[in-house]
C-alpha cells in the first residue's frame, strides 16, 4: 500500500539504550524542471505507448492515480522528512526517479536533463546536509557524455554516485561501449545504483502489474549475470555497486550460476565462481519479509546489504528496523551494520552528520 495508508513506524533501539543510525539507500526524488523539458517531444509520448504494451491499462490507469498523488512525496522536502521520521530513517540517499532516465534524449537535450536533475538533488543534498546525500542521473545511452557527466556529478556536485537502469536501449551493461563509463566509476570510487525501468518481457507480463512484481527483479537478475559473466566485475574489481529489490533473483539461485561456470565453457571465462561476485556487490534490503533478508544474507554476508525502501511507491517496503529485527540469529552488530553503518561506510557520511540526524549530537 501507499506509504501515506501505512501506520507510523516504530523506532529500533539497541539493547544500550541508543537508537541504531538508519540509512536508506534507496528512495526517489522527481525534478519537475524535467518533465518540462521534455513535455513536448514525440519520444516521450512513444514512451507512454510503450508502457501501456508493457504494463497493460488496468495498471497504467492505477499508476496514473497513484503517481498524482505521490507528487508531494516525490517532490516536496519538507513532507518528505516527516515521511522519514516516520520510517525511522535518519539519512536518505535520494536518486532519480527512474522513470526520468529518459535514455532516448540525444545529446543536447540530454546534457540538459541531467544538468537540472543533478543541480535539483545536489541543492537538495546541501540544504539539508544532516538527512540527505544523493545520487546523480547520467545520460549513459551516449557514453562519452556520460563520462564527464559522472566526474561533474561527483566532483563538482559531490554527489556519492549516480543511478543507472539495468540496461540501456536493449545495450547489456556489460557492452564495449561502456567500458569507459565502468572505469571512471571505479576511479571515483563512486556507487553505482542499478535500478531497473520497466521489462523486457513483453506482453507476458502486461497484466496484473507484473511487468514491475516480477519483470524488475529480473531485469536485475539480467544485468547483474552479464556484469558477473561479461567480465567487468574482473576488469573493474574496485567498483562499488548497489543492486535494487536484494538483486532480484540471483541472490536467491546463484548456485546454478555457479553450476553452469564448472560445466560449460562459455560461462567459465571469468576469474571466479558468479557467487564470489555476490560479496562484492551490494544489496538493499527490499525483499519484504524477514525470510528473503535471511537467505540474502546467508548468500552475501550483512556486510553488503542496506536499507531500501524504494520511497515513495507502493511497491516499497517502510519498516525496515521491523524487518531486521525480526531476521533471527543476527547480533546488535550486524543489525547496526545493515540498518545504517555499511551505508555510512559506502558513502563517506560523516559520524557527526550523522549524530545530528539522530538528534544525538
Amino acid at each position: 500500500m501507499p506509504l501515506g495508508d501505512a501506520p507510523p513506524q516504530r523506532i529500533h533501539y539497541s539493547p544500550h539504550g541508543r537508537k541504531s543510525l538508519t540509512v536508506d539507500v534507496h528512495g526517489h526524488i522527481l525534478t519537475a524542471e524535467v518533465e518540462r523539458l521534455v513535455s513536448g517531444c514525440p519520444e516521450k509520448h512513444a514512451e507512454q505507448a510503450a508502457q501501456l504494451r508493457m504494463y497493460g491499462p488496468e495498471s497504467m490507469e492505477h499508476n496514473r492515480i497513484l503517481f498524482a498523488s505521490l507528487m508531494p512525496q516525490l517532490t516536496g522536502v519538507e513532507e518528505r522528512l516527516r515521511r522519514m521520521d516516520e520510517m525511522g530513517i535518519d539519512v536518505q540517499l535520494i536518486s532519480p526517479s527512474p522513470n526520468q532516465y529518459y535514455y532516448w534524449a540525444d545529446v543536447d537535450l540530454a546534457k540538459k536533463i541531467v544538468a537540472v536533475q543533478n543541480d535539483h538533488i545536489a541543492s537538495v543534498c546541501s540544504a539539508h546536509p544532516e538527512h540527505f546525500c544523493g545520487l546523480g542521473n547520467v545520460a549513459i545511452q551516449h557514453p562519452e557524455l556520460s563520462v564527464e557527466q559522472l566526474t561533474d556529478c561527483v566532483k563538482r556536485l559531490g554527489l556519492r554516485g549516480v543511478e543507472i537502469s539495468s540496461a540501456v536501449n536493449g545495450l547489456e551493461l556489460s557492452d564495449p561501449r561502456f567500458e569507459r563509463f565502468w572505469s571512471k566509476a571505479e576511479e571515483l570510487g563512486c556507487l553505482v545504483f542499478i535500478h531497473p525501468l520497466g521489462t523486457s518481457l513483453g506482453d507476458r507480463v502486461n497484466r496484473y502489474y507484473l511487468g514491475n512484481i516480477i519483470g524488475q527483479p529480473l531485469e536485475t537478475t539480467v544485468a547483474l549475470s552479464h556484469l558477473i559473466f561479461g567480465g567487468v566485475l574482473d576488469r573493474f574489481p574496485g567498483l562499488k555497486i548497489c543492486a535494487a529489490h536484494g538483486g532480484g533473483y540471483l541472490p536467491s539461485y546463484v548456485g546454478r550460476s555457479d553450476h553452469g561456470y564448472a560445466v560449460r565453457p562459455e560461462a567459465a571465462k571469468i576469474k571466479h565462481r558468479p557467487s564470489e561476485y555476490l560479496k562484492r556487490i551490494y544489496f538493499d534490503s527490499l525483499v519484504y519479509t524477514p525470510e528473503g533478508l535471511r537467505h540474502l544474507i546467508a548468500e552475501v554476508g550483512t556486510t553488503q546489504i542496506m536499507v531500501g525502501t524504494d520511497y515513495p511507491f507502493d511497491m516499497g517496503s517502510y519498516d525496515p528496523q521491523g524487518q531486521i529485527a525480526a531476521v533471527p540469529g543476527l547480533s546488535q552488530q550486524e543489525r547496526d551494520q545493515i540498518l545504517g553503518e555499511n551505508a555510512a561506510r559506502l558513502l563517506g557520511i560523516d559520524a557527526d552528520v550523522a549524530a545530528t540526524a539522530r538528534g544525538l549530537a
